[in-house]
């Protein structure tokens, strides 16, 4: 169902839910650190890049991207969505949990590329690939996914996941975490694509 193009869908006018619209704005945190990535990626390609930026990039995908976002995704909507009649196997959840898979998979590889020291084009093909992935998984999430959410999950519990996500963010990432990750990612904006 998410492979099929987007007006081939039935889709219905729904309210954005503020549930899913803090995923959305996390994603945009995402797409910030691709650009970033890009840019890493550009200079790891001609030895400008050093290890200390490309280890605290690749802690920020980890944490924020993996452990924050799709911990909220995996822990929090997905079983709402499960719960609202959406089947666990076989239909989209099974598609975006293989991409999270994928997207870990992708990550790790790019660690082990800098591991002991960068490995310069391997790096930077995996990080093309992983950037890649994750600008199409999110366009899937941003455009199906969610709006799906926003349909089929009742807007009590919609409204309930909110307060889970701070919940999450809070107890599996610590208190104040979330906003170090988006000041570090504001940091490394700064570095790579500002300057």
């Amino acid at each position: 169902m998410l492979d099929q193009p987007i007006h081939a869908m039935n889709r219905q006018e729904t309210m954005v839910s503020q549930a899913t619209d803090v995923l959305k704005h996390e994603h945009d945190a995402i797409l910030v650190a691709l650009k970033i990535l890009d840019q890493i990626s550009n200079e790891a390609r001609q030895g400008n890049v050093t290890s200390t930026d490309v280890t605290q990039f690749l802690g920020f995908l980890r944490e924020f991207a993996d452990t924050c976002h799709h911990g909220k995704e995996e822990g929090l909507l997905f079983p709402a969505m499960i719960e609202a009649g959406l089947p666990a196997d076989g239909g989209p959840i099974s598609v975006m949990l293989s991409e999270h898979e994928q997207g870990r998979a992708l990550v790790a590889a790019m660690v082990n590329a800098t591991e002991p020291a960068i490995l310069s084009m391997k790096f930077s093909e995996t990080a093309t690939a992983y950037a890649d992935h994750m600008r199409a998984h999110i366009e899937k999430e941003n455009t199906v996914l969610f709006p799906m959410a926003d349909r089929i999950v009742a807007p009590e519990v919609m409204e309930g996941l909110v307060s889970a996500f701070d919940r999450h963010e809070e107890e599996v990432m610590g208190l104040g975490r979330h906003e170090q990750l988006h000041d570090m990612l504001k940091a490394l904006k700064a570095k790579y694509l500002d300057s």
